[in-house]
């Protein structure tokens, strides 16, 4: 036995049509925001040097370094207090 369903003959809904729409820009912008940030995570890869040398200093009263100095690639990055050895 089959049976026809009462809304399977109809028009759709203005409403049915308007959230398909919707459904469909949706997507797209998700789709054009992940390009965005996919390219943008790549710049940020490419600008980020890549570390070569990383130094550490300790207090040493002829070197003139500061206590707990951090230095890459010959740029001091940081200074560690109290810190004495890595």
């Amino acid at each position: 036995m089959t049976t026809n369903l009462p809304w399977a003959d109809a028009a759709r809904p203005l409403s049915s049509t308007l959230l398909r729409v919707l459904a469909a820009l949706l997507h797209a912008a998700s789709r054009h925001a992940a390009r965005a940030a996919e390219r943008a995570a790549a710049a940020a890869e490419a600008a980020t040097p890549a570390i070569e040398t990383v130094e550490f200093h300790e207090l040493h009263r002829d070197s003139g370094a500061p206590e707990g100095a951090l230095y890459v690639n010959g740029q001091l990055v940081a200074i560690l207090p109290g810190v004495t050895r890595l």
